[in-house]
């Protein structure tokens, strides 16, 4: 029984449960469990790539937790999970300038480990603060595996035999020391004493249930005991949230699903909503809320209601919500001045700007949250972005790529949106290439394949105009001509020899003296336009008369032009072979004696 200086249920918010991961390691299947539904099996390359969220009821987290839970000991109303697409939405997801979750559960696949998200996840719950458990997930595939469906994993983890069991400790303990490397001290969860100095780690299985429990019972746990005070809020008070999405609904128009996270929002109320442009100031004509257990994404059946309190999933139905953006922030006027909201929903607005660069490709993307998603991607990759825009690819996009000087560069990255207009076939004509896909990392592999070709049709264009390093030698008793052109036997020492080159030879001071110019080059009376080194053949040299300017047994070297050289040793230097790399630190050596800065 509490005393009357405490908050009651009323006051206290639910929870809010974020769910990261690497892709693919279970994230939305785990939240599939505990709703019961089938989310995943709608989503582009079975991955969430908008952010769902679904509100799990005290009385539904008792029942599934089963003994592990006495609901009597908790007054927090239940738990809120947002399925993200990945670390990037959590990031996107703000409430006043910090993380919108109060908690998360990072999910790892035991037979993976930490993966590159993974270890931004960690990150990101590091920077932000955030507490989390870990769900190592997919503990029913470790070879032998006896399943108890939907048990609590503690017992069913204890039954397996000595060499499952086994098994799975060191998958768990490689998991642990991935978390103690990025600087946190964990073990199982039921080893764990204090969790606000270790990280409770959870062994799961979205497939079969086992542990899922446990997951439900340990954030129940800590929100209660952690985060009571934080929970609390005024549930009178003008409501604030974060647009998870704008949509289209039949019969309503243009909603945004949002997330409350403060206060409560009716019908009839003034909204402020962040947008394109300036915020929209409108009025709530309808308030619908999914039944519990249910995913707003995914809902199609709704109860209209006349408010709703923190911490909720909700969609509004308004007038003029067009140009409103996912990942914006929505705050209730009530009883304050409306300038006063326009002027805190602009300056969040302005946190979650898009940096872009004076060259890069132009990027669009159907979300502020998928934008930004998408943005910060490209950071992590080093691909710069000059524009970034929330809306379908159109034909000012192209125009805008065409801009650019840089080939790689003449690209749209569309993160699921379509094409307006003649977008299409100005970028064919422009010589545009626009990418699109509904899965962000799908997007980025293929602008990088793209670039990779571009750079390795620009490198083979070089190689073939280039001239490359080569040193070869007389060979005696070899002359078949004297002048007029000189022809004769050569052995290539090292380098490519080509056709059409200058060659010459180096003095005894390193100076270089040309001689001519090799015409052409002969294999047993085969004409070829390139020998390799080792290769023995006969060489055409206009200009030099054999025993005036050349002798038999002379060492020859390609005479490379200072630009050539410059480029051969920067730019191309790794493509070479191994004894044209020779050649070339040769001949740069022997030049730079005389100039230290030949070629640099």
């Amino acid at each position: 029984m509490s005393d009357a200086s405490s908050p009651t249920q009323s006051d206290l918010r639910t929870p809010i449960v974020a769910v990261l991961g690497h892709v693919d390691h279970g994230k939305t299947s785990l939240l599939d469990k505990i709703r019961g539904s089938t989310v995943i099996e709608g989503e582009a390359g079975a991955i969430t790539q908008h952010i769902g969220a679904t509100a799990v009821p005290l009385d539904v987290v008792s029942e599934v937790a089963g003994s592990l839970i006495d609901p009597t000991e908790f007054d927090l109303p239940g738990l809120l999970f947002i399925d993200t697409p990945g670390h990037h939405a959590f990031t996107t997801l703000r409430a006043r300038g910090g993380a919108l979750a109060d908690i998360a559960i990072l999910v790892v696949d035991v037979n993976d480990g930490f993966q590159p998200q993974t270890k931004e996840a960690v990150s990101i719950l590091q920077d932000s603060q955030t507490p989390f458990v870990v769900a190592a997930n997919k503990v029913d595939t470790i070879p032998g595996w006896n399943p108890n469906p939907d048990s609590p994993i503690r017992p069913t983890y204890e039954e397996q035999s000595d060499r499952v069991r086994g098994d799975l400790d060191d998958k768990l303990y490689e998991i642990i020391g991935e978390l103690s490397d990025a600087g946190f001290s964990s073990d199982l969860y039921w080893r764990v004493q204090n969790f606000r100095a270790n990280i409770g780690v959870i062994p799961v299985s979205a497939e079969t249930g086992e542990g899922v429990p446990d997951v439900l019972t340990v954030l129940m746990g800590l929100s209660q005991r952690y985060m009571k005070e934080e929970m609390e809020v005024d549930v009178t008070g003008p409501g604030a949230g974060t647009v998870l999405e704008v949509k289209e609904e039949q019969g309503f128009g243009t909603t945004l699903d949002v997330i409350l996270y403060d206060g409560t929002v009716a019908e009839d109320d003034t909204i402020v909503v962040g947008a394109k442009n300036e915020p929209i100031v409108t009025t709530v004509r309808a308030l619908l809320k999914p039944r519990e257990l249910s995913e707003i994404r995914t809902e199609k059946r709704f109860d209209q209601v006349d408010s709703i309190a923190a911490a909720s999933g909700i969609k509004i139905a308004a007038p003029d919500l067009e140009d409103a953006m996912a990942g914006a922030p929505v705050q209730v006027v009530r009883d304050r001045d409306t300038q006063d909201v326009i002027e805190a929903v602009t300056a969040e607005m302005a946190e979650v700007a898009v940096e872009t660069d004076e060259d890069g490709v132009v990027v669009k993307a159907d979300t502020l949250g998928s934008l930004e998603a998408l943005v910060n991607s490209l950071e992590e990759v080093e691909i710069p972005v000059m524009r970034a825009e929330v809306g379908d690819v159109a034909p000012r996009d192209v125009s805008v790529a065409t801009t650019v000087d840089d080939e790689t560069f003449r690209a749209i990255l569309g993160f699921n949106v379509e094409m307006l207009g003649d977008a299409a076939e100005r970028a064919e004509q422009n010589d545009v290439e626009i990418f699109r896909s509904d899965v962000i990392y799908q997007l980025i592999e293929e602008y990088e394949a793209h670039v990779e070709a571009i750079e390795t049709a620009q490198r083979e264009a070089v190689f073939e105009n280039v001239i490359r390093p080569a040193r070869f030698q007389i060979l005696k008793d070899h002359t078949f001509r004297q002048s007029d052109p000189a022809v004769v036997g050569v052995e290539i020492s090292s380098g490519t020899l080509r056709r059409n080159v200058p060659v010459g030879y180096f003095t005894d001071d390193n100076n270089f003296t040309r001689v001519g110019v090799l015409k052409g080059l002969q294999d047993q009376g085969e004409d070829v336009d390139e020998a390799r080194a080792g290769e023995q053949l006969a060489a055409s040299i206009d200009g030099p008369t054999v025993g005036r300017d050349i002798d038999e047994g002379d060492v020859l070297w390609v005479d490379l032009p200072e630009k050539h050289a410059k480029v051969l040793e920067q730019e191309l230097k790794e493509d070479l072979p191994a004894d044209e790399r020779e050649a070339l630190g040769q001949y740069l050596e022997t030049r730079r004696k005389r100039d230290p800065f030949w070629g640099k």
